[in-house]
């Protein structure tokens, strides 16, 4: 299943990462050039090569690459929510995941929204049209009433809905890995499952967040390819 930098890579230029180090001229110890042997050196053709050493500056002898780095690396604000978003985001360059926080009447609501997977690829009817891109999202929603125990629900979120996969009470006193893990949320009887999607719906958990993290999680990947891409250039100007 391709990844999302593979989807954001298709529709950006590519990086020239192997400029050739400029080639010189070889010098030979003698005043005559050594005789060609009979047979071929067991080391061509890695014996005609100009190695670059230790002492050689990595942005003169790669100018190309160093230069594409400095364009590349451009960053865009981050973007803002939504007016009205009830939600505390919680978004740290570098890592994989965002959190979402909130506050609702005395209940901790905290969503683990970790990185997306390329579900599917609809094409429109227009064939002057891209492909429609369609994102499955893991979220784990942490509920807490500071009373004690505490509920998770394992979802997927789409791009117009938020699905329950499982969930889980956490007990305190149990250990997380021998915490019982739920029944798969579909073998609930129809009616518990519904109550249970109104009672996130009611708590922001709800097909407006859906669409909103759709948008948001495409643009946080591009933002961590430009960290990568700055950090892969200092990397190389250190060598």
């Amino acid at each position: 299943m391709p990844s999302i930098i593979s989807s954001l890579l298709r529709k950006t230029h590519r990086l020239s990462f192997f400029s050739s180090p400029p080639s010189k001229q070889i010098q030979y110890c003698s005043t005559e050039p050594p005789q060609t042997p009979s047979e071929p050196s067991p080391l061509f053709p890695f014996d005609s090569f100009d190695f670059p050493t230790s002492t050689q500056n990595t942005k003169a002898e790669y100018p190309s690459l160093v230069k594409e780095f400095d364009r590349k690396v451009e960053f865009d604000e981050e973007d803002e929510s939504p007016e009205g978003f009830p939600f505390e985001i919680i978004d740290n360059l570098g890592e994989q995941t965002i959190t979402l926080k909130r506050d609702f009447k005395g209940q901790m609501i905290e969503v683990e929204v970790h990185n997306p997977v390329l579900a599917e690829e609809e094409e429109t009817k227009d064939d002057d049209k891209e492909s429609l891109t369609q994102l499955d999202i893991p979220l784990i929603v942490k509920l807490a009433n500071g009373k004690g125990n505490s509920v998770e629900f394992y979802c997927t979120a789409c791009s117009t809905h938020i699905t329950v996969d499982r969930m889980r009470i956490k007990r305190p006193e149990i250990a997380p890995d021998r915490i019982y893990r739920g029944p798969n949320f579909s073998a609930l009887d129809e009616q518990l499952q519904k109550a249970f999607s109104k009672y996130l719906e009611v708590r922001g958990i709800d097909s407006s967040l859906a669409n909103f993290l759709q948008d948001y999680m495409i643009k946080k990947d591009g933002r961590e390819f430009l960290v990568w891409i700055r950090d892969t250039k200092g990397f190389i100007e250190e060598d």
